[in-house]
């Protein structure tokens, strides 16, 4: 069976042409949320995103970090960036409110676990259907990721950053990991294996990250950073 026989199959119920029609008009929704969230996010000003785990309980130290590292950035005059669901962006729009900065949420439709918490400021939630729209957001209208533990998402997110500052798409920004004994293993493997072992990356990639184990660390870095830079979207 060839690949578009294959294809074909798939869609059984439709017609080869009514798919590709689909397909085409797709293009128009996809490009519908870029423009959305370029109008929305080009007026939130310097921002900073905070990634980690939905599943993550309001009593976990790390949902308490979370809120502490978000809320200490407000008091600098950084925004806070979320995906805009539960667990560890709940905790991170939640200290944008008590501190008073802007709140914002880029939040995706999902079947499960993902509905948009409560401390987003209403006029800066977008949801988004696609995920490579989503993180296009993230990399374009953040000064800076803040990634607490979380799963395949955490990680899809962290490494795209990583991945487009190596390879000079986007300026380079600060990116902290958040929780030294979360992230031990991994950064472990990175240096041990993907370096010194296979030689897949070099030194100075490994300095494109940076983990440290509190809130005033986090944000002291974000801030270190930008003494040198002017304040401008990425790309």
């Amino acid at each position: 069976m060839t690949s578009d026989e294959r294809i074909k199959n798939a869609f059984k119920y439709k017609s080869w042409n009514e798919v590709q029609t689909t397909d085409s008009w797709k293009i128009f929704k996809i490009l519908a949320e870029f423009v959305e969230g370029f109008e929305k996010l080009s007026r939130i000003g310097p921002c900073v995103s905070i990634f980690g785990s939905a599943r993550t309980q309001p009593d976990s130290e790390y949902f308490k970090l979370a809120e502490e590292v978000a809320f200490q950035l407000t008091q600098k005059g950084y925004g806070v960036i979320t995906g805009g669901g539960p667990g560890i962006m709940e905790a991170a729009n939640m200290g944008a409110k008590k501190g008073g900065g802007k709140s914002v949420g880029i939040n995706i439709d999902l079947p499960f676990e993902q509905s948009a918490n409560l401390f987003i400021d209403p006029d800066k939630l977008i949801t988004f259907d696609h995920f490579f729209v989503r993180k296009v957001m993230f990399m374009r209208y953040a000064q800076g990721f803040i990634v607490l533990p979380g799963g395949f998402g955490t990680l899809d997110e962290l490494f795209e950053a990583i991945t487009l500052i190596q390879t000079q798409k986007i300026g380079k920004f600060p990116i902290i990991l958040v929780g030294k004994s979360y992230w031990k293993g991994l950064i472990d493997w990175i240096k041990e294996t993907m370096r010194d072992q296979e030689h897949n990356i070099s030194d100075k990639d490994i300095d494109l990250f940076k983990v440290v184990d509190s809130a005033e660390d986090a944000v002291e870095t974000i801030d270190a950073f930008y003494t040198k830079y002017i304040l401008t979207p990425n790309f």
